[in-house]
């Protein structure tokens, strides 16, 4: 009887085995062929909409067109010492300068890159001492060994080089993380006030954290790492939360992150991550040095898969999230800190890239939150696919629509 038990037992888990590499190649192209296709969904034209969607509290804005004819672009950044400069990351490969001024434009740089569903030239980060180094780094998915793999990037310009007419070359890969599918893949590059390169990276993809990634560190996927780019590789801060613990990967600062689409750092030095949700909400919260935030026992501030009982945990909740009938796709934006919108100053500044709409939400000055949905202005529905938002030198914000292929200004209507 023993012996019958145990050929069924092998028996299924063999069954078991052909069945799961028979299934994955399913799943990978399910990612691909049931991914939306973000196409514009209009003219265009810039005027807001509102509808109950939109909250009590409602604040009126100019979105003004900045840039023009572009291709999906997915990033916006402003080189140090080099005044007058934009750069924005097109997701097809291409990395643009434009001249803030005239409107001229050139190609800074141009890679291959994987284009499915999420995948493409994600993120652009300048180093600090850019002006005197020349140094900036890209977050890209290529195909490595023969499977989608994002690519952490040094390249480098001849130092004090106008972008305009500088030569960009690719001078190390920092590091590579094998990617399951082709969504969740994250995509930023961003330094901190610490000087640190911080870089966000999703789940791994597919649906409902498939793969257990988000709790797990002894992967980088899910997580938010911190490496120190002046350091020698594997460029591992000493002072990184994880270091030293077996069976936790070093490069680790935060975990339990779905799919982070774009972080920023406050005023105060407080990293906000935007994490687009599952099936139900949409959540904006801080991330803190060795600190979970919730994914995948927790979507927002509710047990996942929802009706399910979970521990309360020791993670960070968000301070804000909202539902499905507002939106399905949040887009990290910014804290407000021009001089343009008075009414909006100290505001994380967010959009929704499928519903177009955007809010201005108080940021808490102490703790986790939550905030007051009393307390959020919502700044209406928009004809716009809002990719990744950034700051100005002088301070203003600037939006990427990925959809129309332009960037916009926030600006008064008065």
């Amino acid at each position: 009887m023993k012996r019958v038990l145990l050929i069924v037992i092998v028996t299924l888990l063999v069954l078991g085995g052909v069945l799961y590499v028979l299934l994955e190649p399913i799943r990978r192209t399910a990612v691909v062929v049931l991914s939306e296709d973000y196409t514009p969904s209009g003219d265009g034209a810039l005027a807001a909409t509102f509808s109950d969607a939109d909250g009590a509290q409602r604040g009126s804005i100019d979105l003004v067109p900045r840039v023009a004819d572009l291709e999906q672009p997915v990033e916006i950044a402003f080189p140090p010492g080099q005044p007058g400069i934009a750069v924005i990351l097109e997701r097809k490969g291409r990395a643009l300068w434009v001249d803030r001024g005239d409107g001229s434009r050139g190609t800074l740089l141009s890679i291959d890159v994987l284009t499915r569903s999420e995948q493409g030239l994600l993120g652009i980060a300048f180093h600090p001492g850019f002006a005197s180094n020349g140094r900036f780094f890209l977050n890209y998915v290529a195909r490595r060994d023969g499977e989608g793999t994002t690519v952490i990037e040094e390249w480098r310009v001849e130092p004090g080089a106008s972008l305009k007419t500088a030569q960009a070359e690719a001078h190390a890969v920092l590091l590579t993380v094998p990617q399951p599918y082709a969504n969740h893949n994250g995509g930023q590059v961003l330094f901190g006030p610490d000087g640190k390169l911080y870089i966000p990276l999703g789940d791994g993809g597919l649906k409902d954290d498939i793969h257990g990634h988000g709790q797990n560190r002894e992967t980088l996927l899910g997580s938010i790492l911190r490496l120190d780019v002046d350091a020698p590789a594997p460029h591992v801060p000493a002072d990184n939360p994880f270091v030293g613990q077996d069976g936790v990967r070093p490069e680790i600062w935060a975990y339990g992150l779905r799919n982070p689409w774009r972080v920023a750092f406050d005023p105060k030095g407080r990293l906000i991550v935007a994490d687009v949700g599952q099936n139900a909400w949409e959540e904006v919260g801080f991330a803190r040095a060795g600190a979970s935030l919730g994914w995948n026992p927790w979507e927002g501030r509710h047990c996942f898969p929802p009706g399910e009982d979970c521990a309360p945990g020791e993670h960070i909740q968000p301070f804000w999230e909202y539902p499905r009938n507002v939106g399905t796709s949040i887009t990290g934006g910014q804290v407000y800190r021009g001089t343009a919108l008075p009414a909006l100053a100290n505001r994380y500044i967010v959009g929704d890239f499928v519903s177009g709409r955007l809010f201005a939400v108080p940021v808490p000055s102490e703790g986790d939150g939550p905030v007051s949905a009393a307390d959020v202005i919502g700044l209406g529905k928009w004809d716009i696919h809002p990719s990744s938002f950034a700051i100005t030198p002088e301070g203003e914000l600037w939006m990427a629509d990925f959809g129309q292929g332009r960037v916009l200004e926030f600006a008064s209507n008065n």
